[in-house]
């Protein structure tokens, strides 16, 4: 018989940066019921996203509310009963205020009990090294402490944001003007309410058809921004005119504000296009490459870095409603 795979445990969390007089220092928690020092992290509750956890187990540990950055490299190891735990982790700094909106979309989150959290201290990062009480957790600092050195750690988000499920062209009588999301689309956009939020999200950028725009109202609403609509992000605008599109794209990835851009299947080749051009190699290949790109719902996110030759895409995800 085919043995059975262990039961997973999602857990998420950040590695939490600052630069004092030049240096790159880290925020490490102490858990005084196993006397160890480790990243600000804890378990993804049922239904959470992986993001959503993410900040809110660092807020919850830390005091500091953040916005999440690039990816960095997770951990899996066998926990003592037989499960696995698969932890995820991001860059991330404290939310300051041009990430207002952002923090507006989030409920609040109560501190940690002095009983799981007694110290929360920053260390310079050679330091946070010797003081880590796991070995494996120096993994994704080694990636932190690279990506400073070239760079390309202090990051803003470009969201390529797809529209949720929408109204079948069959079943609707209107125009595609007005063709709507489903129940299930109206879900989704709910659900993307905290994943937004998480990358720091403070300017919405929209198609004016009427599926895009009920994506992203939901966050608009929470955050108290006003959604930019523009007509060049529909089908039509594109096929008549892709320049226009990409010339968009390009204005947004040089914007220094975290931004979502949310359009339809028929655009996405177009705005892919654009971040692969302004991304290296590695980054490059591992965009999205065929239709449909991304998912009714799904959402892409490039971390862009600022270098003296422009914008430079350094990292991207890929992620879901939680379903």
């Amino acid at each position: 018989m085919r043995a059975k795979a262990p039961v997973v445990v999602e857990a998420a969390g950040a590695l939490v940066w600052r630069v004092r007089t030049g240096r790159l220092q880290v925020a490490l928690v102490h858990r005084p019921r196993y006397q160890d020092w480790s990243w600000p992290k804890g378990k993804v509750d049922p239904g959470e996203h992986v993001v959503t956890a993410a900040w809110r187990e660092v807020a919850e540990e830390t005091g500091h509310d953040v916005v999440l950055g690039m990816p960095l490299p997770g951990l899996e190891y066998d926990l003592s009963d037989g499960r696995r735990k698969r932890v995820h982790y991001w860059a991330a700094q404290v939310a300051g205020r041009p990430d207002a909106a952002a923090l507006r979309a989030r409920p609040p989150v109560p501190r940690a009990s002095r009983g799981e959290i007694d110290q929360v201290r920053w260390f310079d990062v050679d330091a946070a090294a010797k003081r880590l009480t796991r070995d494996a957790d120096r993994e994704p600092l080694v990636e932190l402490v690279e990506a400073f050195g070239k760079g390309r750690l202090d990051t803003r988000a470009l969201v390529v944001q797809r529209h949720g499920t929408a109204t079948k062209r069959s079943d609707w009588g209107g125009t595609e003007l007005d063709r709507p999301v489903t129940k299930v689309g109206a879900r989704q956009a709910r659900q993307l309410v905290p994943l937004l939020s998480g990358f720091g999200v403070s300017r919405v950028v929209t198609s004016a058809w009427a599926r895009c725009r009920q994506t992203v109202e939901p966050y608009a609403e929470a955050a108290q921004v006003a959604p930019e609509v523009l007509p060049i992000l529909t089908e039509a605008d594109h096929d008549a005119s892709p320049a226009r599109v990409a010339g968009e794209v390009v204005e947004l990835l040089a914007d220094q504000v975290d931004s979502v851009l949310c359009t339809h299947r028929p655009v996405l080749p177009t705005v892919v296009d654009v971040l692969a051009q302004h991304a290296g190699r590695r980054v490059a290949d591992a965009l999205p490459r065929h239709d449909p790109f991304l998912h009714p719902g799904q959402l892409l996110v490039a971390h862009v870095a600022t270098t003296p030759k422009g914008p430079r895409v350094v990292a991207t995800e890929t992620h879901a409603p939680v379903e």
